[in-house]
C-alpha cells in the first residue's frame, strides 16, 4: 500500500534489532560529537584569529570543518534521540530538511575536496607562482563553486526524491533520512530516481576521485625530484592527510550512493552511515591538526595568549 499525500513522519529501524548496541553507539557519538564540535570550531577560530594562517590551505581547511559542523548539527543530535529512547521518529518536514542539508554538505564537501587537491598542486608543482595563481579573489570563487554545486545538486535531488508515493508503514531501514534508503521506502518504479542518484555518486565521488588521483600523480613526482628532504616531508605530510581523508570520505560515501538498492547498501548501508557521519567528521580535523605543525603552533600561541590574558 501506498500513501500519496505527505505522510505524519517516518519511523527509523536503525539499530532497535541490538538494544545493547543502541547503548554503546549513544554513549561513542555522545563523545565523538563533543570532540567534533570542539575541534572543528577550533580550526575555524584558528583560522579566523591567526595570521600565519590566512593562506588558501586553510581558507579551504576552515569552510571543510564548517561543513562537518553543519552536517552533524543536521544528523547527531536527531540520532542520539533515537538511540538514547524508544521513539524512533523523524517529522516529515525534519526528514525534508535533513534530506536536504546531507545532499547540501555532501556534494560541496566532495567539490571541495578536489579544491583542497588544486591548491596542493600548485603548492608543490608551481612554488614560485603559488601566491599569483592562488590568490584571494581566486579561492574564495573556488569555494563558492563548491557550495553553490552542493545547493543545487540538494535542491535536484531532494525535490525529486519527495515526489514518491512512499509504503504506509513509513519505516525505514536507516538512523537517518538518506537518499538510498527513502528510494528503498518508496511502492513504486524508482529505476529514473537510481539511475539519477547514481550518476549524481559518478559526478560528485568518481569524477572528483580521478582528478585528485590525477594531481597527486603530478605531486608526487614534484616530490622525487625534490632536493631538500625537509620539504619533501612537508610535503608528503600535508598531501598524505588530504589523501587519508578523501578516501575515508568518498570510499564510504560510494558504497551507500552509487546503487541504492544493491545488497551491501541496503544490509550493510546503515553502518558506513554511522562511519561517515560520525567517525569521519570526528577524524578529520584530527588527521589535519596531529599532522600539521602550523595549526598545532598556531594553538599553542592562542592558548598562551589565553592563559596570559586569564593570569593577568
Amino acid at each position: 500500500m501506498t500513501n500519496k499525500s505527505f505522510p505524519v513522519g517516518f519511523i527509523f529501524l536503525g539499530f532497535s534489532q541490538w538494544p545493547k548496541l543502541e547503548m554503546v553507539l549513544f554513549w561513542i557519538t555522545v563523545v565523538f560529537y563533543t570532540m567534533i564540535i570542539l575541534s572543528n570550531s577550533t580550526i575555524i577560530l584558528l583560522s579566523c584569529i591567526d595570521p600565519c594562517l590566512y593562506t588558501p590551505m586553510y581558507l579551504f581547511l576552515s569552510n571543510l570543518s564548517f561543513l562537518e559542523l553543519c552536517f552533524t548539527t543536521a544528523t547527531v543530535p536527531q540520532m542520539l534521540s533515537n538511540l538514547w529512547g524508544p521513539d524512533k521518529s523523524i517529522s516529515y518536514t525534519g526528514c525534508v530538511i535533513q534530506v536536504f542539508i546531507v545532499i547540501c554538505v555532501g556534494a560541496t564537501e566532495c567539490i571541495l575536496l578536489v579544491v583542497m587537491a588544486f591548491d596542493r598542486y600548485v603548492a608543490v608543482c608551481q612554488p614560485l607562482r603559488y601566491t599569483i595563481i592562488m590568490n584571494p579573489p581566486l579561492c574564495w570563487k573556488l569555494a563558492l563553486v563548491a557550495w553553490m554545486s552542493g545547493l543545487m545538486e540538494s535542491l535536484i535531488q531532494s525535490s525529486v526524491t519527495f515526489q514518491l508515493p512512499f509504503c504506509s508503514h513509513h519505516v525505514l531501514d536507516d538512523f537517518l533520512c538518506e537518499v538510498p534508503s527513502l528510494i528503498r521506502l518508496a511502492c513504486a518504479d524508482t529505476s529514473s530516481n537510481e539511475w539519477q542518484i547514481t550518476l549524481s555518486a559518478v559526478i560528485f565521488t568518481m569524477l572528483p576521485v580521478g582528478l585528485i588521483l590525477t594531481s597527486y600523480g603530478f605531486i608526487a613526482q614534484a616530490v622525487g625530484k625534490m632536493k631538500s628532504k625537509e620539504g619533501k616531508q612537508r610535503a608528503i605530510a600535508t598531501c598524505s592527510s588530504h589523501l587519508i581523508v578523501v578516501f575515508m570520505f568518498y570510499g564510504t560515501g560510494a558504497v551507500v550512493y552509487t546503487d541504492p538498492k544493491k545488497n551491501a547498501a541496503s544490509k550493510h548501508g546503515k553502518f558506513f552511515t554511522f562511519f561517515y557521519s560520525v567517525v569521519t567528521p570526528f577524524l578529520n580535523p584530527l588527521i589535519y591538526t596531529l599532522r600539521n605543525k602550523d595549526v598545532k603552533d598556531a594553538l599553542k600561541r592562542m592558548l598562551k595568549k589565553g592563559f596570559s590574558i586569564w593570569k593577568n
